[in-house]
Parts: C-alpha cells; structure tokens; sequence
C-alpha cells in the first residue's frame, strides 16, 4: 500500500541538495537516486521530469508495455513497481515516484560482486548472460516490429534466492526499469527527451546531437550490454575478477549464441570504455552542480537530487 500523503508530506519538505537529512539514502546511480521513506519497506525512485500530465499518461502506457514484454514475452523476472503522480501545491510541478519492494542490500548485484569468489563470480555472470540471451532471442524473433533494449549491469538484478551463500540456482529478478527501451517498427515508445530535462540547459543540444542516439542504442546492442556489465567491474573494486569474466562471456558468445557471430571482448577494450565512460559521467555531474548552483543564484527551483559520490 503506498502512502501518498507521505510521499506528498516528504515533497514538501525535501531539500534535494540534503535529501539525507529527509529519508534513509538506499544508493546512488549515476542520474538517480533512491530513497527510503518513513520506514515503509519500501524502495522509491523520484523522477520530477514531467511537464504535463498527457507526458506522464505516455510514460504510463510504454512503461506498463515494457513491462509486460520483459515478464511475459521474454520471461525475465521483474520487480513489482508502481508509479504514483502528483503536484506540488507550491509550484504546481509534477512529481512521479516510482515505487518497489525494498530488496535486502545484500542481494543486489553490485553488492555481492564486492565479495564473491570468482568461481560464484562466474557463476552470478553466467546467469546474467542467459538473461541476456532471453532479451535477444526476442529481439531476433521480432526484427522490424519490437526490439527490447535492456541496462544489464550487476547493480540493476538482485539475487531472489540468495541465503547465506550464492545459491546452487541462480533466481534473478531485475528492477532498473524506470527507464523503459523499447521500440515499434524502430521507433522508440519512450520519450527520451524526458531524460535530457536534468540536463543544464546549456548542454541539451550538445546531448541530444552528439550523444543521445548513442547511449540510449547501445542497450539494444547484446556486445555493448556485456561491455558495460564487465566494465563496471572497475567501479564496483573488483576489476581482478575483468579476465576470468571476460573469459566467461566470450565463452557464452561462443557456445551459446554461435549465430550471432559476436566479436570477443577483450581487457584493453573495457578498460577504455570505462575510463571514457567514467570521465564523460565526471564532466556531465560537474556541469549539473554549475547548473544547480546558477539557479540558486537565480531564485529558480531546481527539483533534481544529484548523486553523491560515486566510488571508483
């Protein structure tokens, strides 16, 4: 059961330059942040990109889709989510939460790469792949009319089954889906201009010319996801575990998916697109906080929770 007279009550009196100092901090993305509130057992991720209620309704309809797809078409297992809308009394802007079950810290992937042995590191990768494999099996049976695009990172699936060790089979549920890729007859269903909205002015057109097409595309490339899943190795302080994994991978692209004839990852590869992605992400956030700090200045709102420090 969702509050949301709480949720409304926490709006109100949130500083999103502080939002420790109004709800427990459950942990940091790059854009995002997510909140623990009033106790509820409950994981909630704001999202104040809306401008317009037929903009939310949109976002409703491709979400719920996405959704749909990823459970019943493809059969991932994914996370019971709700979304709730209001507006502020105060400044009449629309607020979204995304809404789910909080999920014990330790199951999430991120959180047990940090101390797996690398036999369960293999092991929790592999896993991961087949849930990959399911993604672009769909794809290839839909060419032209749906493709599914997904963000595999370790730190977006938690381990349902886990106990006091990795389990002998391996139960996945993914829950990073407020951002929901998918597209009909090549079109994309989200409006990713929502995403650009916590952008500083000044670099939206920069974004949406240079870098948009690009970081929204490589979640509909199986290689890109795989890349990315290994590199963050480097961010989450395990990148000892990068060659036995960048064996395990090129492996299943091998024995698993021989149609697709994927080119092998290799070291240097994710080692590069790390440091790339690491810095672009340093350079964007920089920018963020000018922006913050120009419309303090200025005496305007600005609604969006920045991240905290991201270790790496």
């Amino acid at each position: 059961m969702i509050d949301i007279n709480l949720l409304k009550q926490f709006e109100h009196q949130l500083n999103p330059r502080f939002p420790e100092k109004s709800a427990k901090v459950l942990g940091y993305g790059e854009i995002s942040t997510v909140l623990e509130i009033g106790g509820s057992g409950l994981a909630y991720k704001r999202m104040p990109m809306f401008n317009a209620d037929d903009e939310v309704a949109a976002y409703t309809r491709a979400f719920d889709e996405y959704v749909r797809l990823l459970r019943d078409e493809v059969g991932i297992r994914v996370i019971a989510s709700e979304l709730i809308t209001f507006k502020r009394d105060d400044t009449g802007r629309i607020i979204a939460y995304m809404a789910q079950k909080k999920l014990p810290a330790r199951s999430i992937g991120n959180s047990l790469i940090k101390t797996l042995s690398e036999g369960d590191a293999v092991r929790l990768t592999n896993a991961i792949l087949r849930e990959f494999k399911k993604v672009f099996i769909f794809n290839q049976s839909n060419v032209g009319k749906l493709a599914l695009g997904i963000d595999g990172q370790f730190s977006n699936w938690a381990v349902e089954n886990l106990e006091s060790s990795l389990p002998a089979e391996i139960r996945l549920i993914y829950f990073d889906i407020n951002t929901p890729l998918w597209r009909k007859e090549g079109v994309e269903q989200l409006n990713t201009e929502l995403f650009l909205r916590s952008a500083p002015s000044f670099l939206r057109w920069v974004l949406r010319l240079f870098f948009l097409e690009d970081v929204v595309g490589r979640y509909y490339d199986l290689r890109k996801v795989a890349l990315d899943l290994l590199a963050n190795l480097y961010k989450e302080q395990r990148p000892e575990l990068i060659p036995a994994l960048i064996e395990t991978v090129n492996k299943f692209f091998a024995e698993e998916l021989s149609e697709a004839n994927i080119k092998p990852l290799a070291g240097k590869e994710i080692e590069d697109y790390y440091r790339e992605d690491a810095f672009i992400w340093r350079i964007y956030l920089a920018f963020r906080k000018i922006d913050r700090a120009l419309h303090g200045v200025l005496g305007k709102d600005y609604p969006y929770i920045l991240p905290g420090k991201v270790e790496r």
